[in-house]
């Protein structure tokens, strides 16, 4: 259960426009984790706008970013961010068996030369908060800066998310059993 009350679209005082807003960028509802952050308009304003960019208006793949994201929410414990990106992941053709490897990623054999370098940029700001040079540069030697740029702040905002979502203890919405979110590794003790 969410530690604080949800905000829905009828709650006294609420923004009816940034309620609309919201849904608009949803496809007409609201979800957990909006009606939370409606408890503060110029948050949720903010998120939405911010979030909205990062998703639908970048040039980085979109298989790509939804991989970043889910490696985000299983390295931080977060299934509520899994289960929300796992059907999105699918949409963008990344196959099951790519997000149920991505636990042990680092040993898999099934993600390119390509996803294997985002996947450690992800997982060392991540885990590190520091990237270092041999992984960044691996990315840089990859994409434009425009796209470091939304790769970068892809992982930094779904890392917000998940602490958002963890802290205020926010469960998913009824979702189908076969997008369970695969088990978190360990994080490295340093």
């Amino acid at each position: 259960m969410a530690r604080l009350p949800f905000v829905d679209a009828d709650t006294p005082g609420v923004d009816a426009d940034l309620v609309h807003a919201v849904q608009a960028r949803r496809g007409g509802t609201l979800l957990h984790l909006d009606r939370q952050l409606l408890h503060s308009a110029p948050v949720a304003r903010g998120w939405n706008a911010y979030l909205g960019a990062i998703r639908t208006g970048g040039l980085l793949d979109g298989g790509l970013r939804e991989l970043v994201i889910l490696l985000v929410a299983v390295l931080n414990r977060a299934p509520y961010e899994f289960l929300q990106h796992a059907p999105v992941a699918l949409a963008e053709g990344v196959p099951q068996e790519k997000l149920d490897a991505l636990p042990g990623w680092v040993d898999s054999t099934l993600y390119t030369p390509c996803e294997r370098d985002v996947l450690a940029y992800a997982q060392a700001m991540t885990l590190q908060v520091q990237v270092p040079a041999a992984v960044f540069d691996a990315v840089r030697g990859r994409f434009s800066d425009r796209e470091v740029v939304e790769l970068t702040a892809t992982v930094a905002a779904y890392n917000m998310v998940s602490r958002f979502l963890e802290a205020l203890q926010i469960e998913p919405e009824d979702v189908p059993p076969t997008l369970a979110t695969p088990a978190s590794p360990q994080p490295p003790i340093s």
